[in-house]
């Protein structure tokens, strides 16, 4: 076995992490364990197809439950592509058209102006 830093084959025991067996290097002194798989990640289809999914209006959860892949990574995934996407040139144009959200005009027609409904 080789230190897969150094290359050295001085190498000893040192533990275990994670019910695996550790090594470090005498020479270096890194720890390592000789038997290492890197996480399998999920595939580019995979990736896609919630991306799909996300695009055609269905919620993060919902892929979730669906495909199996936990909603954060999904975030995540739109994270990156949104990154990769270029940015929209400014406009110079004011719109004709405004539109209002439906709390403005619910908090502006209140009945009570105080606590409890008392007045």
């Amino acid at each position: 076995m080789q230190c897969p830093y150094c290359g050295s084959t001085e190498i000893r025991k040192n533990g275990k992490r994670k019910s695996k067996q550790n090594h470090i290097c005498t020479h270096c002194n890194r720890q390592f364990i000789d038997i290492y798989d890197p996480p399998k990640g999920y595939s580019d289809e995979l990736k896609q197809e919630c991306l799909k999914m996300y695009l055609n209006g269905m919620g993060f959860r919902g892929i979730e439950r669906v495909k199996g892949v936990h909603h954060t990574t999904i975030i995540y995934w739109v994270k990156q592509l949104g990154e990769k996407l270029p940015d929209v040139p400014k406009e110079d144009i004011v719109p004709e058209v405004g539109e209002l959200d439906e709390l403005e005009t619910f908090i502006g027609s209140k009945k009570t102006k105080f606590g409890c409904g008392q007045q």
